[in-house]
């Protein structure tokens, strides 16, 4: 993992100073289960927590993707960054000083180029933000903006910003810094004109927003035009450092919040975001302009259980509710929508009727996610028509035989019997009707049996550490589990069994460690975990660490797990005998089978002696 890079007693010190539950933390939402916690992978798609971080032993390991490791492991994976970058970025966290290294220390990772890339988003969201703030270029943008209800606060907070109209002001800028043209155009800095193939700066005569990654570093832009051009909002172009679909605007000043409230508010754009926190809705973030992703979802949900959308009040931005407040509910969240008067949007409605109405009116009085639904498919239909009600319950009924739960679905199957004065029984079989001709696939039992039996798979049993695998192989486990953390016991297995594990894994974790200790180191899991290349071999090596073994292997213990190791191979061996025991007595040939059962006879005496 390029550790020599950084001087070992560096990388300690930075492992020695950080708490795992908090680097993690910062990534995801963290529940204290028992000595654990535990939270959604960020490594694979799950609604059931499977991502367990063990304080004690600083190590976190997913039992539903195997994925594991130390604090060190958890940044490089989750931020795509290099073994160097992720101690540099730690140290910093803790205020560790990490000796200057050449060029060639930060080339394992798989972004290298992007820090010279961010560096040109970081000086011109600076250049863009001192233009507003301090020159007369600005002046017009921040008039506009402060006539908004943006606070010099706000712009502060979001490093909000103009483009000057010129066509190469940020490029003669990038050019004095001594940054790549083509790298520039290539992250949607500059752009090529068509007509002479000269590269000009993107962004002219425009309000800036930049826009940040999960880490709150820039990565790209949006502007809005002070004048006539369009589009009217114009974002930064995908790129290796820009992926619009996987980036929420405003979460990065959102997230503390978000933690705090345990809750999220969801808006369509920039100013709506800038607006609710003007309003003190500080837990805000948008999607860029485009419909919300699955990727986006699982961001939130990493975050909070909560989600509350407030999109624009007319018939587009309810829609637009409709599919996000879907894609939101896929990921596990309890959705709500906060619904805004016809043909408003957030910074209108704060605008004309100010922030207390709009936290009390809008935000506190949203509506579950169904309760939604319901009020949107009334739109357009009279209810005093009897066609048109029994549209609306046929689809009313579709949309409840999507909720997961029963209690939920009586609860509204009640609502709608009351509203129209019907039977709830009717109403029940005429759902159990339309769950038919779904084909049965929504809550089904079979699904329900195997959503339990996944939970159960995914819940607390696992910090046991008993798995269905063969006794040797849960001896080879726990050997090691035992090896990785105490030396005495690594050198002592050493001297008793050497090698001789039967799993491929397991023999090379046990030569790594040998090498380890051999060369005087100390236990240290997370150092251990430095030490190994092999991603496989990371995650096996963490998930074995997070066993729950006692502190010191007794003699019989040892003993026992050497047993059963070394044993195995002679257990193969006679069930291989007794196969063809079987196999001579189809054959009805006596004289083998007999000469067969007594070898197998032999060789079990052997083993229990």
């Amino acid at each position: 993992m390029l550790a020599g890079l950084i001087p070992e007693e560096t990388i300690t010190e930075v492992q020695q100073s950080l708490d795992i539950v908090d680097v993690v933390s910062e990534h995801l939402q963290l529940k204290k289960q028992g000595k654990h916690y535990l939270g959604l992978c960020p490594f694979h798609g799950e609604k059931t927590p499977s991502f367990s971080v063990s304080p004690d032993k600083q190590l976190y390991h997913c039992f539903g993707c195997g994925a594991g490791g130390n604090a060190i492991t958890f940044v490089m994976e989750v931020e795509g960054i290099s073994f160097v970058e992720a101690v540099k970025n730690l140290a910093d966290k803790s205020g560790i000083a990490v000796p200057e290294m050449d060029s060639v220390s930060s080339g394992a990772g798989k972004n290298d180029e992007l820090p010279s890339q961010n560096e040109g988003h970081e000086l011109a969201a600076r250049f863009y933000h001192h233009v507003l703030m301090n020159t007369e270029q600005g002046k017009q943008a921040y008039d506009y903006l402060e006539a908004r209800g943006v606070t010099a606060e706000l712009m502060e907070r979001f490093q909000l910003g103009f483009s000057p109209d010129q066509p190469e002001v940020l490029k003669g800028l990038l050019d004095k810094r001594g940054f790549d043209f083509d790298q520039m155009n290539e992250q949607g800095l500059l752009y090529r004109t068509e007509s002479t193939g000269e590269l000009r700066d993107r962004f002219r005569n425009r309000i800036m927003f930049p826009i940040r990654d999960l880490r709150g570093r820039t990565v790209g832009f949006g502007g809005r035009t002070l004048g006539g051009a369009e589009p009217k909002y114009l974002n930064s172009p995908d790129s290796p450092l820009f992926h619009k679909n996987e980036l929420l605007y405003g979460f990065d000043v959102a997230r503390k919040a978000v933690r705090r409230e345990n809750a999220a508010v969801l808006f369509e754009g920039y100013a709506d975001v800038i607006a609710a926190h003007k309003a003190g809705v500080d837990n805000g973030m948008a999607s860029l302009g485009t419909s919300l992703t699955d990727r986006q979802a699982q961001i939130i949900r990493r975050n909070t259980e909560r989600i509350i959308i407030c999109y624009d009040g007319d018939n587009a931005g309810q829609d637009a509710a409709w599919r996000a407040g879907e894609v939101l509910e896929k990921q596990g969240l309890n959705v709500e929508a906060a619904m805004l008067p016809a043909q408003t949007d957030p910074d209108d409605y704060i605008q004309m009727y100010g922030p207390d109405r709009f936290q009390k009116e809008i935000i506190e009085m949203a509506l579950p996610f169904m309760s939604f639904k319901m009020q949107a498919l009334k739109k357009d239909k009279n209810l005093q028509d009897e066609g048109d009600k029994l549209r609306y319950i046929e689809e009313v009924l579709k949309e409840m035989t999507a909720l997961s739960r029963a209690v939920e679905r009586d609860f509204y199957l009640r609502q709608v019997a009351d509203e129209f004065s019907l039977s709830l029984d009717a109403l029940k079989q005429e759902q159990y009707r339309i769950f038919k001709e779904q084909g049965g696939k929504k809550h089904s039992p079979a699904g329900g049996r195997e959503q339990e039996k996944e939970e159960k798979r995914r819940g607390f049993d696992h910090y046991s550490g008993a798995r269905l695998n063969p006794a040797h192989q849960n001896a080879e486990r726990y050997l090691l589990a035992h090896m990785i953390h105490d030396r005495d016991a690594c050198m002592e297995v050493q001297e008793k069994l050497g090698g001789e594990f039967n799993l491929d894994h397991h023999i090379a974790l046990a030569a790594h460690l040998y090498a380890y200790y051999g060369e005087g180191n100390p236990a240290d899991t997370g150092a251990f975990i430095n030490h190994l290349n092999d991603p496989e071999l990371i995650k096996e090596a963490s998930d074995i660490a997070m066993l729950d073994i006692t502190e010191h292997m007794s003699e019989n213990e040892l003993a026992d797990y050497v047993d059963k190791i070394k044993n195995y191979p002679k257990w193969v061996e006679i069930e291989q005998i007794h196969q063809k025991l079987k196999e001579a007595e189809r054959n009805q040939d006596v004289e083998l089978a007999a000469k067969l059962g007594n070898e197998m006879i032999n060789m079990k005496k052997a083993l229990k002696k």
